[in-house]
């Protein structure tokens, strides 16, 4: 599918969900380092005051962030291109031609000005309405390694915000939000 001809309005200030996908659902978030990639971005994005992160996790081909910004399009694009810059420059550093391979070979068509594409297009926002939506989003994200497998209990997992709502240390600082 195509780029969409349409904007998309965000409520400004608006708390949303958003998904950020690997291409073809290539799991590239099984490295630490490059995993530290997207934490160290989310983080700046912080300290920038370009968004307040209130929620996430990280597996292993996608995440998930429920975040707020009165640019939200504009600071997910920044996101998603600095990172996947970031990315594809340490995967040939590391010379990781299994990935980039992958990464060139799933590339759409009309991106002919790039060798690689790392994320699919798009981040499919949904605004979080009440505090109802927020919670069934919270415990969908924070169940995400549980139901994949990987974990038995949520906390286990380092990648996401569960532990910040423990009130115990996560790898990143979360905004928690008043309804």
């Amino acid at each position: 599918m195509g780029r969409s001809r349409y904007k998309v309005i965000y409520s400004e200030n608006q708390p949303h969900f958003v998904t950020c996908t690997i291409i073809n659902w290539i799991p590239v978030f099984i490295q630490p380092e490059i995993v530290q990639i997207v934490l160290n971005s989310l983080s700046f994005m912080q300290r920038e005051k370009r968004l307040a992160l209130h929620g996430y996790v990280l597996m292993e081909n996608h995440l998930h962030l429920i975040v707020t910004s009165s640019e939200l399009s504009t600071q997910m694009r920044n996101f998603k291109s600095f990172t996947a810059r970031s990315i594809i420059d340490l995967l040939e550093k590391n010379k990781t031609t299994n990935i980039l391979d992958q990464l060139e070979f799933y590339k759409k068509l009309h991106k002919k000005n790039q060798k690689y594409q790392l994320w699919q297009e798009g981040f499919h926002p949904q605004a979080i309405l009440n505090e109802e939506m927020l919670l069934q989003k919270l415990e969908y994200i924070h169940n995400n390694p549980v139901r994949r497998g990987y974990v038995d209990d949520p906390a286990c997992w380092r990648y996401s915000s569960y532990r910040n709502y423990l009130d115990r240390d996560g790898l990143l600082v979360v905004d928690l939000i008043d309804f």
